[in-house]
């Protein structure tokens, strides 16, 4: 399965603006199953995020749903949505089929630190697809840090796939925990920063990067640009590794 990340430099609090950014690197990106942007790629990462909340039927879905079909590949990013009946808002994550059908995940563990944890409700949901025979974990930036959310206990999934606002100033925690999380699942993980400096002078080194069931990186992005990072995943390798490492069965 061929994957490609946008480790993107996110306009602050321009939604049409990133819609149309993106919009450019999926026409730049080679032929991808799925294309992964980072979280809340509409707004970037802020106190302002749930002022520019959208309606969960709103104008980056219908977008989505858009690119999705005109690239014929699965389209995985976070906005803010907001609910109508609670008014509540979340960190959503969503991921647009071609045929214009989709499933979210809400961000669980919200920042507490950036406030974040104040503003944006939690969700409570564990959720797991599939897409051409491959199945996937969303997971959202803070989720990394937390092993029991994310155990794979019964190989229930076999790509864990992190969109992020991860700061620069913590990059070895990020693709520390993006190994970790990989060798200790028996999985691939794909974790998607952003790049790039924020409205509130909030530095981002990207550090994107695709890492396999051994922990090694298959494809990182370059520190700190804005691009495309694209890599082939074998399922029948990833297969034949937990065939002869059943390191699963001895899971506590």
């Amino acid at each position: 399965m061929v994957i490609t990340l946008f480790q993107q430099d996110i306009v602050w609090a321009d939604a049409e603006a990133n819609r149309h950014k993106v919009e450019q690197a999926l026409c730049d990106a080679p032929r991808t199953d799925i294309f992964v942007v980072p979280e809340t790629f509409t707004t970037g990462f802020g106190d302002h995020m749930a002022a520019l909340a959208e309606e969960p039927d709103g104008p980056t879905l219908c977008w989505a749903q858009r690119m999705a079909a005109e690239h014929n590949c699965l389209f995985v990013g976070t906005w803010i949505v907001r609910e109508d009946e609670s008014d509540r808002c979340y960190n959503r994550l969503h991921w647009v089929y071609p045929d214009g059908t989709f499933g979210t995940y809400d961000k669980a563990h919200t920042f507490r630190v950036s406030g974040e944890y104040d503003i944006i409700a939690r969700g409570t949901r564990r959720e797991i697809f599939e897409y051409k025979g491959w199945k996937i974990k969303p997971a959202v930036c803070y989720d990394l840090r937390f092993p029991k959310w994310l155990r794979n206990d019964d190989l229930d999934y076999d790509l864990l796939l992190v969109c992020a606002n991860w700061p620069g100033s913590r990059h070895e925690a990020w693709t520390t925990l993006l190994k970790a999380r990989a060798i200790e699942n028996l999985c691939y993980v794909l974790g998607c920063n952003r790049c790039g400096t924020d409205g509130v002078d909030g530095k981002y080194s990207g550090n994107s990067a695709i890492v396999d069931y051994k922990g090694f990186a298959v494809a990182e992005a370059e520190p700190g640009v804005d691009g495309l990072t694209t890599a082939t995943l074998d399922k029948e390798k990833l297969d034949a590794f937990r065939q002869k490492w059943p390191l699963y069965l001895d899971f506590d």
